[in-house]
């Protein structure tokens, strides 16, 4: 009887230690070796098939990068080997700009280029104010490309292009049809808004990776309502603040972490309005989370 050869394959969708992996354009139903857990949908793997559309995972091969958040000692995993953070947000339900900077700072930490989507631009005024909203992070240098899912994702698609994409996002955001209307295979469910909660219903429970053309992926991932960020040591968090960068160094005491501290570089930036105000509040908001969790 022959041993089982080890196969390489691509993890193209999660459902708690239960996983999807393809290789040569065939779908396996696969599980881990024991215990042993860790996989994120864009996890290149080694797998044996052990039945007919069923399969092992042995290991996971070296990663690009890894995008998840934490708190305190548990982790969530959300994609690996991605390009592109495509952080989306909607004029209604209303967005948490904290959300949206821990993404960022997940995205700096992982070495993964950014863009904010800004979905549901067929809604006039609101949309208008939203857009707004997201112009300190224009400043920044974060690409906001506006669309509608129902009307037209055309400027969405350009950044898209070659690159194995990773949706995050609070629920209601409208992640689900930008997705249907991008990969219409997808079929995701799309959830009702609930208006009395101002917030949408999680209709996304895994993680699940489609193909966009030959060369262009794209992984959709739980919405969520916040960002666990303890994998980030507090000590280096400012360096995630990419308009912070230029001070640090300049600032009275080398242990400034830009709270209240005199001499501080970043904070009469912010008081000369070169660093927005909302940003540093963010900042330190996220950084008292981390001094506390990680004391």
């Amino acid at each position: 009887m022959n041993e089982p050869k080890p196969l390489p394959g691509l993890v193209i969708a999660t459902y708690g230690r239960h996983y999807q992996v393809t290789h040569n354009d065939s779908i396996y139903r696969c599980v881990t070796r024991g215990k042993q857990s860790g996989v994120a949908c864009g996890d290149r793997v080694v797998f044996e098939v052990t039945a007919s559309g069923q399969g092992v995972i042995e290991s996971i091969l070296p990663r690009d990068n890894l995008l998840h958040r934490s708190v305190e000692h548990r982790s969530k995993l959300i994609a690996a080997n991605v390009s592109l953070i495509v952080i989306v947000v909607a004029p209604e339900p209303s967005f948490y700009d904290l959300l949206i900077n821990r993404c960022l700072v997940a995205a700096e930490a992982a070495h993964i280029r950014p863009i904010i989507c800004l979905n549901k631009f067929d809604l006039g005024e609101p949309a208008q104010a939203a857009l707004v909203r997201l112009q300190p992070y224009i400043t920044l240098g974060y690409p906001v490309i506006a669309v509608s899912a129902h009307h037209d994702i055309a400027p969405l698609r350009p950044y898209m292009a070659g690159q194995t994409s990773v949706f995050v996002g609070q629920s209601g955001m409208g992640k689900s049809s930008l997705i249907n209307a991008l990969a219409p295979d997808a079929r995701t469910t799309v959830g009702d808004i609930s208006q009395a909660l101002d917030s949408g219903r999680h209709t996304t429970t895994s993680a699940r990776m489609y193909a966009l053309d030959a060369s262009s992926r794209l992984i959709d991932s739980p919405g969520m309502q916040s960002f666990g960020l303890n994998h980030v040591q507090a000590d280096q968090l400012d360096q995630l603040f990419v308009e912070f960068r230029p001070y640090i160094g300049r600032c009275k005491f080398n242990n400034c972490r830009h709270v209240h501290e005199p001499g501080c570089a970043v904070i009469a930036a912010s008081a000369r309005e070169e660093i927005s105000p909302t940003r540093l509040a963010a900042y330190q908001a996220i950084l008292a989370s981390l001094s506390s969790s990680q004391r």
